[in-house]
C-alpha cells in the first residue's frame, strides 16, 4: 500500500478540503475567543461593546464546536473508511455533493452571525446572537436555522456515502470482519443519525417556522428538550473520531499496536447505546420536566465512564507495549523510551491526560444534587474546555502532523514548531481550565458580558477574582500564541521551502488481539442500533409527552391555537356522534 493522496487521489482531495474547512473555522473561533475573554476579564473591553460580545460568542461557539470539529471528523473519515477498505468512493459526486452542502450550510449561518455586527444597512435585522445552543425564546434569522438544517443534511449524506462503501466491500467479503476503523466510523455515524434528529426536528418544524412568522410562537421548553437530546451526544461525536486516534494512531507512533481490537468495537458500540439517552442532564434546573426522568438522565449518564475506563485501560496498555518494543523497562521507566519529541504523540497523550481530569468535573456537572452548586457558572466553561478545546482541539491538531503527510503526499515543515505548538496549547488550557473551574465554585456566571465584581463578593478559597480573571486572559493569550504556532508550519509545507521529504508510505499494524477474538454479536449493528432506540424511548417518551401535554407544540399560543380549532370542530364532531350514534 503506498502513500494515500497517490492510491486514493479523488478522495484526497475532499479529505484536504474538509481539513481546509476545519481549519478556516478554527482560526475565525480562535480569533473570536482572545477578543471575548479579553473583553470578559476587562484587560481590554474597548474594542466591542457588550452587545457584540453576545456575537463574538456565538461564533465562537459556532466555528469551534461545530464547524472545525466536524468538518475534520467528515475529512479524517473519509480517509479511514477508504484506507480500512482499500477501495475508493462508490460515486466521488455524492462525496463531493456532501461536503459541498456542508460548506453551503455553514456559510448560510456564519454569514447570520456576521450580521449582528450590522446596525444598519443591507444587512438589518439578519442576526443570529442566539449562542452555541440555539433553542427557543432566543430567535435568529431563518437564514441561520436554514443553514443548520443544510449542514446536518450534508453530514447524513456523508455517513449514506460511506455506508454504501461498507456494503460494497461486505458483498465482496461476506465472510471477513468489518475492518476496525470501518467499524468505528459505522457506529459513529448510527450515533449520530439518532442524535441529530432531535435537532433536525426542533430546526425544521419549529424554529424555521416561528423565525419566518408563520408560528407566533413556540413551546420553549420543547425546542431546548430536542436541543439537548443532540447537544450532549454531540460531544461524543466529536470524541469518537479521536478515540479512533487514540486507539489507531497512538500505538502506531509509540512503536506498537493497538492491544485489543475486541475492546475498541465494545467501546463504541457502549457509546452508540448510551450516548443519546442523557441530554436530560443538561436540565435539572428546568421546572418543567419531573425530577424521576432527570434522574434517569444521571443514571445513563454515569453509564458513560465505562468507555472512558475501557479506553483508558486500552489505550495505556498499547502505548506501553510500545514503549517495551522500543527497550522501555521497569515499572514506570518505560515512560522515557515514548517518542516525545513527536508532537503527534505528545500533543494527543497530553489531550488525554487533560481529558482524565474533565472527566471529574464531568462527573459534578452529571450529578443532579452538587450540579446545582455549579450551573450557569464559569466552572461549566472550564469543564467544556477541557474535553472539547483540549481532548478533542488538542487532538485534532496533533494528529494534523501525522495526517498532513498521508494525504498531501508532503512531509510537515517543522516538528519542531508543532512540538512548542502541543505544548503551549497544552498550558494555555491548564491556566483557563483550573481558573474557570474556581471561579465556577465562587459563583462566577458564564455567558455573560460584563459580570459585577465591584458590587458583589465572590467568595472564593484560593486567591482572588483578579487573579483568577487573569488566569483565564493568559491562557487564552497562550492558547492563542499555540493556535499562530499551528497555522505556522501548515502554511509553509503548501510551499516548497528547504529540504523535505516526500511522505513515505505508511500503514496502521494490526492488534494484538484482532477481530478474530472478538465476538460476532459486536458486529451486530442493527441490533446495538435497535436497543439505543429502545433506549432513547424510554429515556425520552414521557418527558416530551408531559411537556407538550402542559405547553403545547408552539407554547401558550399553540394551546389557545388548539382551543379554537376544537372549538371550531366540535359541532361537527358531535353531528357526527350523533350519526354513528
Amino acid at each position: 500500500m503506498g502513500v494515500f493522496v497517490n492510491d486514493y487521489p479523488d478522495e484526497a482531495f475532499i479529505v484536504r478540503a474538509a481539513l481546509t474547512s476545519s481549519f478556516v473555522a478554527l482560526a475565525i473561533g480562535g480569533l473570536m475567543g482572545i477578543i471575548q475573554t479579553l473583553h470578559r476579564t476587562g484587560f481590554y473591553d474597548s474594542l466591542i461593546s457588550n452587545a457584540d460580545y453576545y456575537t463574538v460568542l456565538t461564533l465562537h461557539g459556532v466555528a469551534m464546536v461545530l464547524l472545525f470539529t466536524i468538518f475534520f471528523l467528515v475529512g479524517f473519515f473519509q480517509w479511514a473508511v477508504t484506507d480500512s477498505l482499500g477501495r475508493s468512493s462508490e460515486d466521488i459526486r455524492i462525496t463531493k455533493l456532501w461536503y459541498a452542502m456542508m460548506v453551503l450550510g455553514a456559510g448560510m449561518s456564519a454569514v447570520t452571525i456576521l450580521g449582528g455586527f450590522v446596525d444598519a444597512g443591507s444587512l438589518s435585522g439578519v442576526d443570529a446572537d442566539v449562542l452555541y445552543t440555539f433553542y427557543a425564546p432566543l430567535e435568529a434569522h431563518p437564514l441561520y436555522y436554514i443553514g443548520l438544517a443544510t449542514f446536518i443534511i450534508g453530514t447524513w449524506i456523508a455517513g449514506f456515502d460511506w455506508f454504501r462503501s461498507w456494503w460494497a466491500w461486505k458483498r465482496e467479503n461476506p465472510d471477513e470482519r468489518t475492518p476496525l476503523r470501518t467499524f468505528m466510523v459505522l457506529t459513529t455515524m448510527l450515533m449520530w443519525y439518532l442524535a441529530s434528529l432531535g435537532v433536525a426536528i426542533s430546526v425544521v418544524f419549529f424554529l424555521i417556522p416561528w423565525s419566518l412568522g408563520i408560528f407566533e410562537s413556540v413551546n420553549s421548553l420543547l425546542t431546548r428538550t430536542l436541543f439537548w437530546f443532540f447537544g450532549h451526544p454531540v460531544v461524543y461525536f466529536w470524541l469518537m473520531p479521536v478515540y479512533m486516534m487514540w486507539y489507531v494512531i497512538l500505538p502506531k507512533l509509540a512503536g506498537g499496536r493497538l492491544f485489543s481490537d475486541p475492546l475498541a468495537r465494545i467501546v463504541f458500540v457502549l457509546f452508540l447505546v448510551l450516548s443519546v439517552p442523557t441530554g436530560i442532564h443538561h436540565q435539572y434546573v428546568d421546572p418543567g420536566i419531573a425530577e424521576g426522568f432527570k434522574f434517569l438522565a444521571m443514571t445513563n449518564t454515569m453509564f458513560l465512564l465505562l468507555p472512558s475506563f475501557l479506553t483508558a485501560f486500552t489505550v495505556v496498555a498499547s502505548i506501553e507495549h510500545g514503549a517495551r518494543q522500543r527497550g522501555g523497562k521497569g515499572y514506570f521507566s518505560w515512560l522515557t523510551a515514548l517518542p516525545w519529541g513527536r508532537p503527534a504523540f505528545t500533543g494527543m497523550t497530553l489531550a488525554g491526560l487533560m481529558f482524565a481530569a474533565a472527566g471529574f468535573s464531568g462527573m459534578i456537572n452529571a450529578g443532579m444534587s452538587i450540579n446545582y452548586l455549579v450551573h450557569n457558572t464559569l466552572w461549566v466553561v472550564g469543564h467544556f474546555h477541557m474535553t472539547v478545546g483540549t481532548a478533542v482541539a488538542l487532538s485534532i491538531m496533533a494528529a494534523t502532523y501525522w495526517f498532513l503527510p498521508i494525504i498531501t503526499g508532503r512531509e510537515i515543515f517543522s516538528r519542531r514548531l508543532g512540538l512548542a505548538q502541543v505544548l503551549m496549547w497544552f498550558v494555555g488550557m491548564v491556566f483557563m481550565g483550573n481558573a474557570m473551574h474556581r471561579a465556577g465554585l465562587a459563583g462566577v456566571p458564564r455567558r455573560t458580558a460584563d459580570p459585577t465584581y465591584s458590587q458583589f463578593d465572590y467568595t472564593n478559597t484560593f486567591g482572588a477574582v483578579t487573579e483568577l480573571r487573569f488566569q483565564i486572559a493568559l491562557g487564552a493569550v497562550f492558547l492563542t500564541t499555540s493556535l499562530l504556532l499551528f497555522f505556522a508550519p501548515l502554511v509553509l509545507s503548501s510551499f516548497d521551502i528547504g529540504e523535505r521529504a516526500a511522505a513515505t508510505p505508511d500503514s496502521i499494524p494490526t492488534p494484538l488481539s484482532g477481530p478474530e477474538h472478538a465476538p460476532a454479536v459486536l458486529d451486530n449493528i442493527r441490533l446495538w442500533t435497535s436497543v439505543a432506540i429502545v433506549l432513547i424511548l424510554l429515556t425520552y417518551i414521557l418527558p416530551i409527552a408531559s411537556i407538550v401535554s402542559d405547553g403545547g407544540f408552539l407554547g401558550s399560543y399553540g394551546a389557545i391555537v388548539v382551543d379554537q380549532i376544537a372549538a371550531l370542530l366540535s359541532p361537527v364532531l358531535d353531528t357526527g356522534g350523533g350519526v354513528i350514534g
